[in-house]
């Protein structure tokens, strides 16, 4: 029998909690169904082209909308210079489109977002929030109700394996009420946690971006030897779970046929046979920029469809099973 949320969840359990930065309800592209995204905050890589550079860190921040501010409607709103405590927001008169300056390197470090509370218009946001484990599991017994048959939760981020312990209390909720995981990883947590917290899931996309670990290192701030490590350490533990292996292509860094033909001899090494490529696009220009961050692949262009189709023989030739962009047979 199914257990209802009107019973009680362990009370350690319940009042553990874990930093969003979004939850997304009618999701169908990650993981079978339709289903609840639950994205964490953290991550140990720095990817220059990431489309969710807010979940860079574990930690309260802001983002500022420019376009929100009515400081640029010629009202002189200057409730968060106001209200800032460290100086750090400055007024910027001279450019309607950019109305308020800030200190990045003090706001990323501030903890208590006197600005954000201020704010009348909504142009300064938190990021993230907290949630305990019960307010995570109300809301997926709130969403199973629109789930199809398929339908379930998957983790994403960030990486939700910043949070292990966090995340493992919810997946032992869910394996009581009989939901559906699934995750989305970078596989860079210590291999035991990795194991362990992949022993939960149903079905799980892990990043693969490179094979080369310097340019791995170059684009990303980290090597990729753990991330081979880890998974070829899950291929060789017997998991039922399905994991899918994939990647963006991101010119200039893992966009050529040498690159994704040691992919493949890697995959077919290990006993793995399936693999979704990503093609570029810059739909998180607007976040960098919010959080007064330089985007570096800012004129660059989305991936041609003879790029994509070029790599996907590489691996198809090698007997790899290639989805392109949300293709993926669920």
């Amino acid at each position: 029998m199914r257990r209802s949320l009107s019973a009680p969840l362990n009370q350690g359990c319940s009042e553990l909690k874990g930093r969003i930065f979004d939850i997304q309800s009618f999701s169908v592209h990650d993981g079978p169904g339709c289903r609840t995204l639950i994205f964490m905050s953290g991550c140990p890589l720095r990817c220059a082209w990431c489309c969710n550079p807010e979940s860079f860190l574990n930690q309260q921040g802001k983002l500022f909308f420019g376009s929100k501010c009515i400081n640029s409607k010629d009202k002189a709103c200057v409730r968060c210079i106001q209200a800032c405590p460290y100086g750090a927001v400055r007024n910027n008169s001279q450019d309607k489109n950019h109305p308020m300056i800030f200190d990045w390197q003090l706001c990323h470090n501030c903890q208590s977002l006197e600005c954000v509370n201020a704010c009348l218009n909504d142009a300064l946001v938190n990021i993230s929030k907290e949630y305990t484990v019960s307010e995570i599991m109300y809301i997926l017994e709130r969403d199973r109700h629109y789930w199809s048959g398929k339908g379930g939760v998957t983790f994403s981020g960030g990486d939700p394996m910043f949070q292990p312990e966090f995340l493992e209390s919810v997946l032992k909720c869910c394996e009581e009420l009989y939901i559906h995981k699934a995750i989305e990883t970078e596989a860079l947590a210590d291999t035991a946690v990795y194991l362990r917290i992949m022993r939960y899931m149903d079905f799980a996309f892990n990043d693969l971006k490179c094979m080369d670990s310097e340019l791995h290192k170059a684009y990303t701030g980290i090597g990729n030897e753990r991330i081979l490590n880890n998974i070829r350490a899950f291929a060789n533990s017997g998991s039922k779970t399905r994991l899918i292996l994939r990647a963006p292509i991101i010119p200039s860094f893992n966009d050529s046929e040498e690159n994704f033909a040691k992919v493949a001899d890697f995959m077919n090494d290990i006993g793995l046979d399936e693999f979704n490529i990503l093609p570029f696009h810059r739909l998180g220009v607007s976040k960098w920029e919010e959080l007064g961050l330089d985007y570096k692949f800012k004129n660059t262009q989305p991936t041609s469809s003879h790029t994509l189709a070029k790599l996907k023989k590489v691996l198809t030739d090698k007997k790899i099973k290639c989805y392109v962009g949300s293709d993926t047979p669920f």
